[in-house]
């Protein structure tokens, strides 16, 4: 039986960053890698390629900061890369030295040994949707810091807002009844005031952008498909439909739910079996749109005017895959928050539930 070294392939592995590209460069029938280091432009990347016969080399680089321009270029040669999931990479326990050369000699190994985890590569357009969908997480953060910044402001000179909730229309009456003796506080609210202005107009923009690619394919029909399920708003299934891409890959709703980091970790041996918390890995948008999503499930199965009117875009076998989630959903937590404490652990139980259903219709061919 031939061993994996006498592969035809040629296996380079890049450990990639802004100014520098290290390869370790592992060729047929040899076991230890060579190494080179190169600058990271188009031309260099040309030149060190252009050593070896395009179809019989297999090219990896870890996901990172630098992108997927470099699958890109590599492919429009004609050259197999694969982007790594660099969480699944295997590592030694007593491993405690990584330099930029050990890392893309273990990255040519491993990818020869068929150890590595590869992600999908989006294309441009799905690319910059996420990023517009990520950047509206971005202007969500800032518009709670700026929140918490005048409620600490607030509270530092004793006025409470002890009515409705913060941030209702009462509460915006309330504040702009306020008035300071000082000066100084007087100007000080004022800012706080013009800081929160800014973000609430900067996360409306934002919002506005997202809406027009939820009519926009090739993200309408599965956002309208996503949007016909209760809690899944147009700019919710947009986040789902960007961060995910391609529901195919996923051969189980299991794995989908294990990739949006919904299930619990696991530590056993022997005979001992434990489950701690959730994992929280894979992609942590989706996972909050999931969790965010699962609330909507606590109350008893209804279809409202939004989602009725959301619901009249999309096929009857989607609305009854939908009508059969919120049933089992509503159901399971009733039975969950009759036995469990902690709201969010079983909001956390009905994301993880939801995520499957996501799958199911992402998947199917109506």
């Amino acid at each position: 039986m031939a061993s994996i070294a006498d592969t035809p392939y040629t296996f380079i592995g890049l450990d990639v960053h802004k100014d520098s590209i290290s390869a370790g460069i592992l060729e047929p029938g040899v076991d230890d890698p060579t190494h080179d280091k190169i600058f990271h432009d188009e031309p260099s990347i040309r030149r060190l390629m252009g050593r070896h016969d395009p179809a019989r080399l297999r090219v990896c680089y870890e996901a990172g900061p630098t992108g997927y321009g470099l699958a890109r270029l590599l492919a429009s040669m004609g050259i197999d890369c694969q982007v790594i999931a660099p969480s699944l990479i295997p590592t030694a326990p007593g491993d405690r030295v990584k330099t930029d050369r050990r890392d893309a000699r273990r990255l040519a190994r491993l990818h020869r040994a068929g150890e590595l985890t590869p992600i999908r590569v989006p294309s441009m357009r799905e690319e910059a949707v996420r990023d517009l969908c990520r950047i509206r997480v971005d202007a969500v953060q800032e518009r709670r810091r700026a929140r918490q910044r005048l409620g600490g402001f607030l509270l530092r000179h004793g006025r409470m807002f002890r009515e409705a909730g913060n941030w209702t229309l009462k509460h915006t009456q309330w504040l702009n009844s306020l008035t300071f003796d000082e000066a100084a506080a007087t100007a000080t609210f004022g800012h706080y005031r013009a800081m929160l202005q800014m973000a609430d107009t900067a996360l409306q923009g934002i919002e506005e952008d997202l809406a027009a690619w939820t009519v926009t394919e090739p993200f309408a029909g599965p956002v309208a498909r996503l949007a016909a399920y209760r809690g899944i708003q147009p700019l919710g299934g947009l986040v789902l439909t960007a961060e995910v891409c391609d529901f195919r890959r996923f051969a189980t709703a299991s794995s989908f739910m294990s990739w949006c980091g919904l299930v619990p970790s696991e530590y056993s041996s022997g005979g001992s079996t434990r489950r701690g918390h959730l994992t929280k890995a894979g992609s942590q948008m989706v996972r909050n749109q999931l969790i965010e999503s699962a609330w909507a499930y606590q109350h008893r199965p209804a279809v409202g005017a939004g989602l009725r009117t959301r619901q009249q875009q999309v096929s009857s076998a989607t609305i009854a895959r939908s009508w059969a989630a919120q049933q089992r959903l509503c159901g399971k937590h009733r039975k969950l928050a009759a036995r469990k404490d902690s709201k969010s652990v079983v909001n956390a139980a009905i994301a993880r539930e939801l995520a499957g259903f996501v799958w199911a219709e992402m998947i199917t061919d109506d």
